[in-house]
């Protein structure tokens, strides 16, 4: 089996006209950490399509784990060991982005140490499956030999995670895996069905066994997380000193918690009072609750028809962006819109995106939308018609497929490895306000819907600070959701759950959302009559998935 640590070739930005005589080592030492991580995580690998461990699923133990904490620091020493003033600008740059995601991501190995008290293995073991199951990037009889493969190695896995999971367990957390757990039969299947009539006699007779071995195991851990809810409690937050340093590393300029927090109050205040005009030019005879309930109401008849929405809404908008010239879409990108994995229903109940893998040549990205959460009868109210819009806006054109599709051209290892979801779900929500402002779907109906999703961001701003400082529990969570979006109870109790093991994930939407803007005022007036939005708009998406702190260093250096 390939060594990935050996052998995986990877890119590097091109040297600089002014060369450092150290640029070639801080390459050399963030692509040995590239290959690390991806033999140490076949799932991580298989994400970015590295294939080469696609039969493999990796050690999740507990001593696993600490060794991979452990080479993190050393390599963490090694580059800030380098002189910067051995590097070009361009390396000092990616030398910084290195250091911050290091830095980051140990704060959260090694610090917060979620990973001792959340079981993922259920979860893990379903990414495993669907990354393979669901992406092109090799004939299906060969994918499903891996998926064997996987499933295999199933028992063994979640045994080793059994190692890890020390700390006190959390009993949301530990439902959620159950629930992962009891779910993953339904991917099984699908796996099986698609089998039939391409595996030879043999081959599928492979799978079923491995299938079912899987199960068991499944039947195994969901049994023993069980048992460990009889001792469980529901101490999930970060606590405010964790959660200020957690921010802190994200680079998010000059804000503290206490100043994004009064973001998410104003953002709140200000899309209340939008929507609310704006539902008014729907029928100013009507209240906005019962203007709200009516646009909930015009939905498609059934699942099927509200996929063919979302594609045509997606094919609506890509052909918008093109004819108003607000952006470059590369001729070579394509999605597709498919059911939400059953697996994955009880933790993103609307829709989600999976970016085409970094190295494979399908470069085709995945829009997922979820049918219904706990068969609920009212979940086709949140398929409404000016939703679709505006939700095919995010996750499509120009949201997360064309940005996230642009940015896996960047050679940068160290920017296809950064994190920073305030400007990819920013850029998501970004686009939703810019595409109104240009005059897309623009109608009261589409404006009601923004800012019914702006409301929901804003929440999350708030939401996210409060529950992870320990000033709000799920229960109370939950009613201020539906209180200010008018979700159905079932679709916010799953947001909320959620949002109890991503801290600073959840406000980094309309946060995000609020520093693009920002940034592209700043951009206008330093460039005054020079400034053009398309420049803007392909010079962010074409520097990859930065921090705004790092894009606007660029956009500065004339990047």
């Amino acid at each position: 089996m390939t060594d990935l640590r050996s052998q995986l070739t990877l890119p590097r930005p091109v040297p600089a006209p002014d060369a450092g005589p150290l640029d070639e080592r801080l390459y050399d030492l963030v692509e040995a950490r590239a290959r690390r991580l991806f033999h140490a995580n076949p799932i991580l690998a298989s994400y970015f399509g590295v294939h080469a461990e696609d039969a493999r699923l990796g050690d999740p133990s507990l001593d696993a784990t600490e060794g991979e904490i452990a080479a993190e620091r050393a390599h963490l020493a090694a580059v800030e060991a380098l002189d910067s003033s051995g590097l070009s600008a361009e390396a000092r740059f990616e030398r910084d982005l290195e250091l911050h995601n290091v830095r980051l991501e140990l704060f959260g190995l090694d610090e917060l140490r979620l990973w001792q008290r959340r079981p993922t293995a259920a979860a893990d073991v379903g990414d495993a499956i669907f990354l393979l199951f669901a992406r092109g990037a090799a004939p299906l009889a060969e994918r499903l030999a891996r998926i064997a493969d996987r499933l295999e190695a199933v028992p063994a896995y979640l045994e080793a995670a059994r190692s890890r999971t020390t700390g006190a367990p959390v009993a949301t957390w530990q439902a959620t895996d159950v629930r992962n757990a009891e779910d993953l039969p339904y991917l099984f299947a699908e796996v099986r069905s698609a089998a039939e009539g391409v595996l030879p006699k043999g081959e599928l007779a492979r799978l079923d066994r491995a299938a079912a071995n899987a199960r068991g195991a499944m039947e195994a851990w969901a049994g023993w997380l069980r048992d460990g809810l009889a001792h469980a409690d529901d101490n999930w937050p970060l606590g405010a000193e964790h959660y200020d340093e957690l921010l802190r590393l994200r680079a998010l300029g000059d804000l503290d918690t206490d100043a994004i927090l009064a973001i998410g109050e104003e953002q709140l205040r200000r899309n209340h009072e939008a929507r609310r005009a704006a539902a008014s030019e729907v029928d100013p005879r009507a209240d906005e609750p019962a203007v709200i309930d009516r646009l909930k109401n015009d939905h498609p008849a059934t699942f099927g028809a509200a996929l063919e929405g979302y594609r045509d809404a997606m094919r609506r908008s890509r052909a918008y962006l093109i004819e108003h010239g607000l952006v470059t879409v590369p001729g070579d990108e394509t999605i597709e819109v498919i059911p939400t994995p059953e697996y994955l229903r009880s933790v993103m109940p609307f829709a989600a995106y999976f970016a085409p893998a970094r190295f494979d040549a399908d470069q085709r990205g995945l829009y997922v939308v979820t049918p219904a959460v706990d068969d609920d009868p009212n979940a086709m109210r949140e398929h409404y018609w000016a939703s679709i819009s505006n939700t095919s806006i995010h996750e499509a054109y120009p949201g997360h497929h064309l940005q996230l599709h642009v940015a896996n051209q960047h050679p940068s290892v160290t920017r296809m490895l950064t994190d920073a979801p305030e400007f990819v779900e920013g850029w998501g929500m970004y686009s939703e306000q810019m595409m109104r402002e240009e005059g897309f779907d623009a109608g009261p109906a589409f404006r009601t819907a923004m800012h019914t999703d702006a409301i929901w961001r804003a929440c999350r701003i708030i939401l996210d600070v409060r529950m992870h400082r320990g000033e709000m529990g799920e229960d109370e969570a939950t009613d201020f959701l539906v209180e200010h979006t008018a979700f159905e109870t079932a679709n916010a109790r799953a947001e909320v759950r959620r949002y109890t093991y991503t801290p600073g994930y959840q406000l980094s939407y309309l946060l995000g959302k609020v520093l693009i803007l920002g940034l592209r005022e700043e951009e206008r007036r330093r460039l005054g009559a020079e400034f053009s939005l398309k420049r803007f708009h392909d010079a962010l998406l074409r520097n990859g998935s930065l921090p705004l702190s790092f894009h606007r260093r660029l956009l500065r250096a004339g990047g």
